[in-house]
């Protein structure tokens, strides 16, 4: 079941503005403008397990057929480190990134250079490779 973030509380995403008018519209089906923002809509689909977006905002080439979470892993910050194109000028484009997480009380980090593209307007994430932390 996907958790509720208040009205006025900061999106998961770190973008410091509210959840209601950054995330959450394009996780309910507003298009994202770039790579970037498909990115953090999907980080913080993980953070309220909504397992629908996630595959969803997968393109089909790449995507699972089911998305499993662990219970106890709680997702604790986003820092994006770079991108490279990923406008609406561009099909493609890439956004590095670096995602705090616990699990069984233990942090750990995902580093991970991910790739997209842009189908029709519509942004998808396709691939990642995962860099040591």
């Amino acid at each position: 079941m996907a958790k509720k973030q208040s009205q006025t509380n900061d999106c998961y995403c770190g973008s410091k503005q509210p959840f209601v008018s950054c995330c959450q519209p394009i996780i309910q089906g507003q298009a994202a403008t770039t790579a970037e923002q498909l990115m953090r809509s999907r980080y913080s689909a993980f953070c309220i397990k909504d397992k629908d977006y996630i595959l969803a905002s997968w393109h089909h080439e790449n995507r699972p057929d089911k998305l499993d979470f662990d219970e106890q892993q709680q997702w604790l910050g986003l820092k994006i480190v770079k991108t490279q194109d990923g406008s609406e000028l561009h099909q493609a484009g890439i956004v590095e990134f670096v995602a705090r997480y616990k699990i069984n009380g233990k942090a750990r980090r995902l580093h991970e250079i991910s790739q997209f593209v842009n189908i029709g307007g519509q942004w998808y994430y396709t691939t990642g490779d995962l860099l040591e932390s």
